[in-house]
């Protein structure tokens, strides 16, 4: 599950239309009407804000108007709760990883795509308000799955020097 913080016109068509799938199940999770995805890393922003259901229709109502401009039909039904005015924060670290993410997508399934993307300005998803900061403690890297590996590691090769 991938819910961007940035901007959904960053997306691809593919991305796009992932995006709307991954939040609609998000939605689910966090109104209680599934058991899988409960403690799923991208859905602790929503789970820390005061109204978590009231947050992911908000993220999908951007998401849901970026496919209208497009001309997309994603039906506005499927969006539970009622939007409302709120932020949450995302760390300027986080955007940047995220658009460094998405080019790296881009390259490989959409040129044309990246190009645009290239041009934009770097913007969050509406819902999102950037601070100072690093990559979030929630992003997945591959470099924190293995850390306590690496960490042996050096402790290891440390002990021969």
């Amino acid at each position: 599950m991938r819910l961007w913080s940035l901007h959904p016109s960053f997306l691809d068509s593919k991305g796009l239309v992932a995006l709307w799938r991954e939040a609609l199940l998000a939605q689910h999770v966090l109104c209680g009407k599934t058991k899988g995805y409960r403690h799923h890393p991208q859905l602790q922003r929503f789970l820390a804000c005061q109204f978590p259901q009231e947050a992911i229709a908000t993220y999908l109502l951007d998401v849901h108007n970026e496919a209208d401009r497009r001309g997309y039909t994603f039906d506005k039904r499927k969006i539970i709760n009622n939007p409302v005015p709120i932020t949450i924060n995302v760390t300027g670290g986080q955007m940047v990883f995220e658009l460094q993410h998405i080019k790296e997508k881009l390259f490989r399934r959409d040129r044309n795509h990246l190009r645009k993307v290239e041009t934009l300005a770097l913007r969050p998803h509406s819902l999102f308000s950037v601070v100072p900061g690093a990559i979030e403690t929630w992003e997945r890297l591959p470099s924190r799955r293995s850390q306590k590996g690496s960490e042996k590691e050096m402790a290891g090769s440390n002990a021969h020097v």
